[in-house]
């Protein structure tokens, strides 16, 4: 098992943790379930009946006006000539009051200029513009503790400088504010490659599918290596459940050599569906099974919508991560480039409508900046980063049902509650309430109710595995076979069988836990039946095909160091050095993809 690469402490400011309800927490219930007695700060009702009617209109429409809760502040400006002008801070959600955009226009004039800024401190008051002095632009709030002067009419003032900075997050008021710049995402050359052969060679799509079905099947397969019988791990508390394996392969242990996170006690021949702890991170655990090591109950079901694994998949290793939602808090970061908001081409001809410029009326995120890096916030904190899910060209339907309503059903996402495109009915969503709660279901037009109150969303594709009340379990979901209906990837000729990354929720009387699942060559029945027999009542696809799109890394606080410790040997290929400096990937610097990052949880107060 390889080593993890050292990083160089940082020093970075705490975010402090949101309350958490715990009845919100296990069952993500109604939206008044988990709400404050007291609003936000909202605007009045009638503007807020104005900005509904502007979020649910099928017409064109600014990222703003996708914001059916925003409120604003104004104040009048002057510049140094005397020209009045009028600046506006709108409060993106008052109920995560996180992210602000400043705008100042001047009357009769076309110049005008947007900053996304963001509050570090959420849980206190919204902040609002002073208005007491018309040649500057001051911030006021965060409980009375900042009164911030960030524009004058004479001299070029802190955000000028904050701008002229190129820094991703660059510092206003003493670090009270960020200011969020415009940067570039980092593309691997595969990357860059398919990127320029979607957007610009006539029929670049049928051309990356034909590279994925030659190249891409089965070339990160990795079969199962046996080691000697053994013992079971060390017993560990608070972990998650054990797979469902089949009495002859109990004892049959693995050698998983492409692993790279190092585990506790330096073990390295694993029994199937165990758990293993990671060294010196408490709270993360590591499994790895073969399909054939199930238990038949699983291995050998036969249900319409699942299919018989072959003889390939059966034997190729997935390795499983499983993170305690105790302990930690998760995230949803979008890229600087993926996912992208405009249209897919995917769905039919009827469903796209030419005077939009994407499904929902907003073709781009500008003036609202999307940077791919974990907040400076939480770098301190931050023990994991994995990648999120397709890119907008593959988050469509092309056939089947979803791709004959709502424009195709764009896959959606929202992050620190801004929703840059809806979330969509039957899709399989990933949610984080303002709480904290983490939850993943399958999405209904009732859910809309919880959408003020949602941190992170996102979507991609339908459920692997729902849970069926019933029977007090996880099920299939009933496209997982159907490769258009369900837009599973793969090649045109339904050739499904790649390198795929999933996410599933397991929940038993000793906690819910987040497991990533790294499958070296699956389909999605494969995939289905690895998170059935871990107990995951729900479960989802993520992305496939490579390796820098199924990255996952750990973040180790070891000998007063950092250490970058990658899932699968060769993740490491997608970071970067600077200056002789080892910098990981979401951590170090932008990225073009969406990714998720889980962070320590901090002590109450």
């Amino acid at each position: 098992m390889a080593r993890g690469v050292r990083l160089r402490p940082a020093s970075r400011p705490a975010r402090t943790s949101p309350k958490r309800d715990t009845p919100c927490l296990l069952a993500l219930a109604l939206l008044a379930a988990c709400s404050d007695a007291a609003e936000p700060g909202l605007p009045p009702a009638e503007t807020l009946a104005e900005q509904r009617i502007q979020y649910d209109a099928d017409d064109p429409k600014s990222i703003l006006e996708l914001q059916p809760w925003r409120s604003q502040s104004r104040a009048a400006v002057r510049r140094a000539d005397g020209s009045p002008g009028v600046a506006t801070l709108t409060n993106l959600n008052p109920y995560v009051n996180f992210w602000y955009l400043l705008s100042i226009e001047w009357p009769g004039s076309a110049a005008r200029s947007a900053y996304h800024l963001e509050n570090t401190h959420p849980g206190q008051a919204p902040l609002q513009l002073r208005a007491d002095n018309p040649t500057a632009i001051v911030i006021a709030g965060a409980g009375g503790r900042l009164a911030c002067t960030v524009w004058r009419n004479a001299a070029p003032g802190e955000l000028d400088e904050a701008s002229a900075s190129g820094l991703p997050y660059a510092p206003l008021c003493g670090g009270a504010l960020y200011l969020r710049n415009p940067v570039a995402g980092h593309h691997t050359s595969l990357e860059r490659l398919t990127d320029f052969l979607r957007d610009h060679v006539w029929g670049g799509d049928r051309i990356v599918n034909l590279v994925k079905e030659q190249l891409y099947r089965d070339a990160f397969l990795e079969n199962r290596v046996a080691g000697a019988a053994q013992g079971p791990p060390p017993p560990l508390l608070h972990a998650p459940t054990a797979a469902a394996v089949a009495p002859e392969a109990a004892a049959r242990t693995i050698v998983p050599q492409r692993l790279a996170l190092e585990l506790a006690g330096a073990v390295r021949e694993l029994l199937p569906g165990r758990w293993y702890g990671a060294r010196d991170l408490a709270g993360v655990t590591v499994s790895v099974v073969a399909p054939e090591d199930l238990d038949s109950q699983y291995r050998l079901a036969h249900e319409a919508h699942v299919n018989l694994l072959d003889s390939v998949e059966s034997q190729a290793l997935a390795y499983l991560v499983a993170f305690d939602l105790e302990r930690f808090d998760l995230h949803f970061v979008l890229g600087t480039d993926h996912p992208r908001l405009d249209w897919s081409d995917r769905p039919p001809p009827a469903e796209r409508d030419p005077r939009l410029p994407g499904p929902d009326g907003v073709g781009s995120a500008a003036p609202l900046v999307t940077n791919g890096m974990v907040d400076p916030l939480d770098a301190d904190r931050t023990i994991a980063a994995f990648i999120g899910g397709f890119k907008r060209i593959h988050g469509a339907f092309r056939s089947g049902p979803f791709a004959l309503r709502n424009h195709g059903s764009h896959y959606g996402f929202i992050e620190q509650g801004v929703i840059f495109s809806k979330l969509q009915p039957g899709l399989a969503t990933a949610l984080v309430m303002d709480d904290g709660a983490v939850g993943l279901r399958t999405w209904t037009a009732d859910d809309n109710s919880l959408l003020p109150h949602i941190r992170y969303a996102r979507q991609n594709g339908v459920p692997l595995v729902e849970y069926d009340a019933q029977r007090h379990a996880g099920v299939p979901g009933e496209l997982v076979n159907a490769w258009g209906p369900g837009n599973w990837s793969g090649s045109a000729e339904e050739v499904l069988r790649t390198l795929r990354a999933g996410m599933c929720l397991q929940e038993h009387t000793q906690g819910r836990f987040l497991i990533y699942g790294y499958f070296s060559a699956a389909t999605p029945s494969a995939m289905t039946r690895v998170f059935q027999a871990y107990g995951c009542r729900y479960a989802m696809i993520l992305d496939i095909n490579a390796l820098e799109h199924t990255y996952l890394a750990l973040y180790v606080h070891r000998a007063h160091q950092r250490v970058v410790e990658h899932l699968i040997e060769g993740m490491e290929e997608v970071d970067r050095s600077a200056g002789g400096e080892f910098v990981p990937r979401f951590l170090g610097f932008p990225d073009d993809r969406d990714f998720f990052y889980f962070t320590q949880r901090e002590a109450s107060p």
